[in-house]
């Protein structure tokens, strides 16, 4: 198994982590409402992550950032010809 079969590999696992990840986070306002800025309540729509969901939160950024890092490291062997 080389280089590019790995990075194949572990694209593929974190892109379905990530979009688990997204999948399962609650979205803040619902509905065209919410999407456009309005969501009712005082707050516009906006509260703050706690426990679980602030976890899961960061979780997601940090899978973005992996599979940014190996995708472009996927580029470069595969542009390179490392094997």
């Amino acid at each position: 198994m080389n280089v590019t079969h790995v990075l194949v590999i572990l694209e593929v696992i974190t892109s379905v982590l990530l979009i688990a990840g997204v999948v399962l986070q609650t979205p803040r306002a619902t509905g065209l409402g919410g999407t456009l800025g309005g969501g009712g309540g005082f707050t516009g729509g906006y509260r703050t992550r706690r426990g679980l969901e602030r976890q899961l939160y960061y979780t997601t950024w940090v899978l973005a950032a992996v599979f940014l890092i190996v995708s472009v490291a996927n580029i470069y062997v595969a542009t390179h010809r490392i094997t």
